[in-house]
């Protein structure tokens, strides 16, 4: 494989990345005047972590709607958003994180900054079951809690999520039009506030830090690592197990493609066997198995 071709994916998955940014906040009018949209888009979820308070939001974040049908338990089935997630997770599953989700794009930008790193070791692949954790207590158990009290409460929304500050009260608590809000400011949001504060600060020592140590829509899809359509796959026949896929990965992966993996293609290229390639079922997309002119086009 050729340089040009080994570094196709990287750069592939960086315009995703940015388009799909942009193409959940299409809404560029509710930047300009510091509202949130409304509009029937709105009824329908993206795959990737996007607060629906972000002015420029189209679409609805899964988790947020998780919770909020959670939350809405006691009347109603959440058949909706479950079957959404499902669809996600079967079809895509952490290629979400890895090339769809916004907060992701930002955690990497970060990490970008030059200064001293946080490598990967025993302690962060311990510390990636938390997210489970926060799923099950903030997203699943609050929420259901409250329901049985009439009273909706998406607890990870409400009490951590830094995606949802960042893009939503930030943002609109900025705008020159929502000075009004300011004066409502109370505790609550300097707790997420600080809670933001850690976690960009985190993001700019240790890779992801967010999405593999608390995020509970990683750790949903993760659920799906062996189910997903599309993801990186590694041939086991040509397989040598010597390890540098494992070694190369920023994430705490114990195999490529298990449930920390977010399909970023890194391993690709590092690959000594040509074992590793980015497909769709069967169907290969990215890899050694393309002819190199194929691949540089």
């Amino acid at each position: 494989m050729g340089s040009r071709a080994r570094q196709r994916i990287p750069a592939t998955r960086r315009f995703v990345q940015l388009y799909t940014a942009v193409l959940y906040n299409a809404h560029i009018r509710g930047f300009v005047e510091g509202d949130i949209y409304t509009g029937k888009t709105k009824a329908v979820c993206v795959p990737g972590l996007n607060c629906y308070s972000c002015p420029g939001a189209i679409g609805a974040c899964p988790l947020g709607s998780l919770q909020n049908a959670v939350s809405a338990s006691a009347n109603r089935p959440a058949f909706y958003v479950v079957g959404l997630l499902l669809l996600f997770g079967l079809t895509l599953g952490r290629v979400i994180c890895g090339w769809l989700c916004p907060f992701g794009l930002i955690q990497e930008l970060l990490y970008k900054i030059p200064g001293k790193k946080v490598k990967k070791g025993r302690w962060s692949r311990r510390l990636s079951w938390l997210k489970y954790g926060v799923l099950a207590v903030f997203a699943l158990a609050i929420p259901a809690y409250f329901a049985l009290r009439h009273v909706p409460l998406p607890g990870f929304c409400k009490y951590i999520c830094p995606a949802g500050t960042l893009e939503g009260a930030v943002a609109l608590v900025l705008h020159p039009a929502n000075g009004d809000l300011r004066g409502l400011l109370g505790s609550l949001f300097l707790l997420k506030l600080s809670v933001l504060i850690l976690v960009l600060s985190a993001c700019a020592v240790i890779h992801r830090a967010f999405c593999r140590f608390l995020c509970p829509l990683g750790a949903i899809y993760s659920l799906f690592a062996r189910l997903a359509l599309l993801g990186v796959r590694v041939d086991p026949a040509r397989c040598s197990d010597c390890g540098a896929c494992v070694r190369v990965c920023p994430m705490d992966i114990r195999t490529v493609g298990d449930r920390e993996c977010v399909h970023c293609g890194k391993c690709i290229s590092v690959c000594g066997q040509k074992a590793i390639s980015f497909r769709a079922g069967k169907l290969v997309l990215m890899g050694p198995e393309l002819p190199e002119r194929r691949l540089q086009k």
